[in-house]
């Protein structure tokens, strides 16, 4: 599940720099590689990086509460049983 989570961060990453991008200086990154907001590719991207933050907000939620340890209050994410 490490990995899964280290995409999802990258994702998460990639769409609020896309967001800090269109916020400061009207530039679309992800529509500028792909040649507009409403082509395949991009809106591939669109709803990958929206899927990665749905996953997230989830966890947010669920994930962390279920392990035994509570390490969901733990700063540095880091679980106290071995348990990720």
């Amino acid at each position: 599940m490490g990995c899964m989570r280290l995409i999802v961060k990258l994702l998460i990453i990639v769409g609020a720099l896309n967001w800090g991008l269109v916020g400061f200086f009207q530039f679309d990154l992800v529509s500028a590689i792909f040649g507009g907001m409403w082509t395949t590719g991009a809106r591939v991207v669109y709803s990958v990086i929206g899927l990665a933050g749905l996953y997230k907000l989830l966890c947010c939620f669920f994930c962390k509460k279920s392990c035994p340890c509570g390490c969901h209050n733990n700063p540095n994410g880091h679980c106290n049983c071995g348990k990720k």
